[in-house]
């Protein structure tokens, strides 16, 4: 049954998508590389994050890909930690709500701990559970749960610069959660651009949310890993 709904669900991402794509205005800068295991593998998580069913990437389908979105916001109202802190009071803040919507299911709200969990509910192959495995001041990260459609690890991350830039970034990790998946994202290039759009969506979010430019477009970065 989650694999007709995940089914019937991709045709709408693939429309908003394709109806965003008409009125986007931000360059991309998109760049693929091969990568190498273990250099590109996710880092550790620590002891004490629940490890219940939590999907790895030694769990999921196909070719490991760690992407890399990443914005440089000039003349932000913002520093990093100040972002940060309204992000993780609420995600939906910067989330795009026709293609995201994060749904607290453990937790309380306006806080982000580790053990946290929630549903991101989208129209798209990618609707699923994470959990929170590490917060720091100015970046949070996730582990996928059993059901997503995806099996690794995401992080969201801003720092400042020297010439008073502020950057955001959001790093996955991740392989197709099952074989379905796998060949939607892997098989059907417009399955990959729904994803790219949710993303490049939630950076364009943040430079508006601190009041900032994005003067240099998004820059994207995909190595991919063959797993054996």
């Amino acid at each position: 049954m989650r694999g007709i709904g995940v089914a019937l669900r991709w045709p709408v991402g693939v429309l908003l998508t394709a109806w965003f794509y008409m009125w986007r205005t931000t360059v991309l800068w998109r760049h693929e590389v091969e990568g190498a295991w273990p250099d590109d593998a996710p880092r550790d998580v620590a002891p004490d994050v629940p490890r219940r069913d939590v999907q790895r990437v030694e769990d999921g389908f196909g070719p490991l890909y760690r992407r890399r979105y990443r914005a440089r916001i000039h003349d932000a109202e913002m520093n990093a930690a100040v972002l940060m802190e309204t992000i993780k009071a609420d995600p939906n803040r910067v989330a795009p709500g026709t293609l995201a919507h994060f749904q607290k299911e453990q937790g309380e709200d306006g806080e982000l701990h580790v053990g946290d969990e929630f549903v991101v509910r989208m129209p798209a192959p990618w609707d699923g559970p994470i959990r929170v495995a590490e917060v720091t001041p100015t970046s949070f990260r996730f582990l996928t749960l059993d059901g997503h459609l995806e099996a690794g690890q995401i992080e969201w991350r801003a720092h400042d610069e020297e010439d008073d830039a502020l950057v955001f970034e959001i790093e996955s990790w991740a392989r197709a959660g099952d074989r379905l998946s796998y060949v939607l994202h892997n098989r059907v290039p417009m399955a990959k651009e729904v994803q790219l759009h949710m993303w490049t969506q939630v950076l364009e979010r943040v430079a508006g949310r601190v009041g900032g430019r994005l003067e240099e477009g998004i820059d994207i970065l995909t190595r991919r890993v063959e797993f054996e």
